[in-house]
């Protein structure tokens, strides 16, 4: 198990994480999400032992993590994790990078290693390509399968899909998340992604200003924001005034009625797919919802809250 207990940090006396504290066990994932400069990033270097920290204590079972004054190298053996620079060393292929931390001692068995990480992160035809002449997010890939390589017990990822096509995206995430729960690697990930939370974490971290303000599991915080701030996480939210209630209501859970209180003239028709994002003015504030038919811009509508 991962404990994490009341830990601080500071850059240059301004706090970047303020006391926090909670567990994680064996084999789950867990995403870590907040606005830009919420701590996500700096949190998960302090779990893998790059900072010192001001205050608290971090163990992983009964190792207690230590930062650079205690480490000549800094890092935990046992975990590996993945920045958004990606690291890779230019003037070699794929493979070698892949393989970099491998034993040469039985060759056979190195490859094998290499060409089913290649297959995880959909790089095997790029196996003898320098590093140098792929795109980003193909060195993501790369860099990827290079933190598997050896199994750690502990994987913290930093926006692990953010260089990454949205067509190659969902097969690499469905591919990548099937093999660390098979493995049972710890994994913690950081993510602007509400589909990489929503659909493969099991126990969600909410950040702001360096603290947790919410920590549940993916359903439960989506279905039941504490704030418009978390529920913004997510995407589009609406604050509106229903009954005499403030409530948060996502696009998707408003619909077109014959008649309510709720009228609004639309503004806007944005295509999806498979339905239409209406935006539209209620008493001066934008609502969205989503509607299966495209609606005229300018026309009045009566929106109500599904069951």
């Amino acid at each position: 198990m991962l404990k994490i207990e009341n830990i601080s940090f500071s850059y240059q006396e301004k706090p970047i994480i303020n006391t926090i504290s909670f567990e994680l066990k064996k084999g789950r994932n867990m995403a870590v999400i907040g606005e830009s400069g919420c701590g996500k990033s700096t949190l998960l270097k302090l779990i893998y032992g790059l900072y010192d920290l001001d205050e608290g204590q971090l163990f992983w079972d009964n190792i207690e993590i230590l930062g650079p004054k205690y480490n000549l190298i800094p890092g935990m053996d046992f975990m590996k994790y993945l920045a958004q620079d990606f690291d890779l060393m230019p003037y070699i292929t794929v493979a070698e990078n892949v393989g970099k931390y491998l034993s040469n001692f039985y060759p056979e068995q190195k490859n094998e290693r290499i060409a089913e990480l290649l297959e995880i992160v959909e790089m095997t035809d790029y196996a003898n390509i320098k590093a140098k002449n792929l795109s980003g997010g193909q060195m993501q890939r790369v860099a990827l399968a290079r933190v598997l390589a050896l199994e750690p017990e502990v994987l913290l990822l930093d926006e692990p899909f953010s260089h990454i096509d949205n067509f190659r995206k969902n097969s690499l995430r469905r591919k990548l998340f099937g093999y660390l729960k098979e493995k049972q690697i710890t994994t913690i990930f950081a993510t602007h992604d509400s589909s990489d939370v929503l659909s493969f974490s099991d126990d969600v971290l909410v950040l702001k200003d360096g603290k947790i303000i919410e920590e549940g599991s993916p359903k439960n915080i989506y279905d039941n924001p504490k704030s418009k701030y978390i529920a913004s996480l997510f995407g589009d939210v609406n604050e509106i005034e229903i009954d005499g209630k403030t409530e948060l209501i996502y696009p998707n859970q408003l619909r077109i009625a014959e008649k309510s209180k709720l009228k609004a003239v639309v503004t806007n028709a944005y295509f999806l797919g498979n339905h239409y994002l209406i935006e539209a003015k209620h008493k001066n504030k934008t609502v969205f919802f989503e509607s299966e038919n495209e609606v005229s811009i300018g026309s009045e509508i009566h929106l109500e809250k599904k069951s």
